[in-house]
């Protein structure tokens, strides 16, 4: 039950994002519900997508743990180094600086880099279709702006190594929040000190 809610989540959360890289169906549905009804709409998916993955998840691991493999404990220490810049990534992509402009799309090489990090260090059937499905959908994502025309983010101006610093202080912040507050409180798993 928890994992078919699971994946209900990820193909409403992901098939809206998905949406976003094909511009000739997006700029249907933009035509049809205006600018602010489609991203109404595209909210109020992604929300219900979120939620479902959150509750599919949360039942999975409450009643239908299915262990696939056991990943060895050292990987934990990997994931837990690696994630630091995996969030700075993800910071970089709003408070832009020359990380953003060396790494082109700092957000989707943060989730990349996010969700491989879990999906190695998390050897059950769950974890492997959600992680693998972020995953899958990144990759996809960072192809489809290849061969988009326009960016694909909103214009946010271009700062210098000032913003990278910002980038990685707020990067930090974030990063020690989600480790030691939003992780075990959430998601019920510590991961520092475990």
């Amino acid at each position: 039950m928890g994992l078919l809610i699971l994946i209900a989540g990820l193909a409403l959360f992901l098939g809206v994002h998905t949406l976003t890289t094909l511009r000739g169906p997006r700029a249907k549905v933009i035509a049809r519900l205006g600018e602010g009804g489609y991203k109404i709409l595209y909210t109020l998916v992604s929300f219900a997508g979120l939620g479902l993955i959150v509750w599919g998840f949360s039942i999975y691991r409450a009643t239908g743990w299915i262990n696939v493999w056991y990943p060895p404990v050292a990987l934990r220490h990997l994931v837990l180094a690696l994630m630091l810049p995996a969030v700075i990534l993800v910071v970089a992509s709003y408070i832009r600086g020359r990380i953003y402009t060396t790494v082109k799309h700092p957000m989707l090489a943060g989730v990349k880099l996010w969700a491989l990090l879990h999906l190695v260090a998390n050897g059950d059937l769950g974890s492997i279709i959600l992680f693998g499905s972020v995953l899958a959908w990144a990759v996809y994502d960072r192809i489809s702006l290849k061969r988009r025309e326009d960016p694909g983010a909103p214009p946010i101006p271009v700062g210098g190594v000032g913003n990278d610093l910002i980038a990685v202080a707020v990067g930090v912040v974030v990063y020690a929040a989600l480790a030691f507050a939003f992780h075990p409180l959430v998601i019920g798993v510590p991961v520092i000190g475990a």
